[in-house]
C-alpha cells in the first residue's frame, strides 16, 4: 500500500491517531517545493478538522469536510507526481 493509498483509508477511519500517522507519512515530501508544502498543510488542516468532526459526532459536517479533505488529498498526490 503506497503512501496516498494509506492516506485515503486514514480518511476513511478519522480519528485521533491517524493524524500522528499521516503527518508522518507526509514528513517526506514536505520542503521538496514551497507549494507542495502549503498543499501538505492545508490537506492537514482540513484532515485534522474531519477528525474533530467525527470524534465530537458532528454528523451533519462530517461529509462535507471528509469531502474537502480528499479533493486537498488529491490535489496533493498531484502535485507528488509533478515535483517527482
Amino acid at each position: 500500500m503506497d503512501s496516498f493509498q494509506r492516506l485515503e483509508a486514514l480518511v476513511d477511519s478519522a480519528g485521533v491517531g491517524d493524524v500522528e500517522e499521516a503527518t508522518a507519512l507526509l514528513r517526506r515530501f514536505k520542503g521538496k517545493s514551497q507549494t507542495l508544502t502549503t498543499a501538505i498543510d492545508e490537506f492537514m488542516l482540513d484532515f485534522m478538522t474531519l477528525v474533530f468532526v467525527v470524534e465530537t459526532r458532528e454528523d451533519k459536517f462530517e461529509k462535507p469536510i471528509r469531502k474537502l479533505a480528499r479533493a486537498r488529498l488529491a490535489k496533493l498526490r498531484q502535485l507528488v507526481n509533478v515535483t517527482a
